[in-house]
């Protein structure tokens, strides 16, 4: 699959360093294997505020939207050792 436009590596640049490192890595190691509706979402979760997107990626709250809470489950994931 296809790597992840440069647009969305700035995006990914959160400005706090724990959600840096867990969507740059996810990028790497995650989104290549998404398919074209799940890319979206992770495009969608990208608009989300910075303290809500780390409450998802700690496990303390999920997405409402079934489809974005498989995402955010694929990209703490990616992000175990």
């Amino acid at each position: 699959m296809s790597e992840a436009s440069p647009r969305l590596r700035w995006q990914c640049r959160r400005g706090m360093r724990e959600l840096d490192e867990l969507l740059q890595g996810f990028l790497e190691r995650g989104y290549p294997q998404l398919n074209a509706a799940q890319r979206l979402t992770f495009e969608r979760l990208l608009a989300t505020q910075d303290n809500l997107l780390l409450e998802y990626f700690m496990g303390r709250s999920m997405p409402r939207d079934s489809d974005a809470a498989d995402v955010v489950a694929k990209i703490r994931h990616a992000a175990r050792p």
